[in-house]
């Protein structure tokens, strides 16, 4: 019973470090990156899709994303959809080809992005804590009802707490890194 616990604690832990990789990646340094424009959405026949569904997203150089929708009449609305996103992007589209060149990111936007990054980082964090707040509780319930002895749970919330310790250790080098990233110039 503590293993399995232990097992779903480990596994939630581990989605909300993921997650947490999922969403800095969306944050923009100064090097172009096809994630960048993975939340972006374009309308496509009515409904809403990712934008890597209608195209083709490519890096062409350091600064310079190329974008090539799979027919001619999405330039339009890809090209739309990406002006309207909140990435401040300005898309310059020749015949099929649309490219994005991003601008070099100012201190001030580097400090702001990395404020936003460390929020993302602590929101993982509380994830993290709760989970762990959960995983107690479990302990604590199958001391009520019999099922361990209070040194089981004891045992167990050790487990959990360096099980914690662990993914709030990955999460500060993801938040290391990407700080790191965001001032390289």
């Amino acid at each position: 019973m503590i293993d399995d616990i232990k097992k779903d604690a480990a596994t939630r832990m581990g989605k909300s470090v993921e997650a947490l990789g999922h969403e800095l990646a969306k944050v923009r340094t100064g090097r172009a990156h096809p994630s960048l424009l993975d939340h972006v959405r374009v309308s496509y026949y009515g409904s809403e899709v990712p934008l890597s569904q209608v195209a083709n997203i490519n890096v062409e150089d350091a600064r310079t994303l190329t974008i090539t929708p799979w027919e001619q009449n999405m330039v339009g609305p890809v090209e739309k959809a990406i002006l309207n996103s909140d990435l401040g992007l300005n898309p310059n589209s020749a015949g099929n080809v649309i490219r994005v060149p991003l601008p070099p990111l100012t201190e001030e936007r580097r400090k702001d992005l990395i404020r936003v990054v460390r929020q993302e980082a602590e929101q993982a964090r509380v994830a993290i804590r709760n989970i762990r707040r959960d995983a107690n509780h479990d302990l604590k319930n199958l001391v009520k009802e019999k099922l361990i002895s209070e040194d089981d749970e004891r045992r167990g919330e050790e487990i959990i707490q360096k099980l914690t310790d662990q993914h709030i250790k990955e999460v500060d080098g993801l938040l290391e890194e990407k700080e790191a990233d965001l001032m390289a110039i």
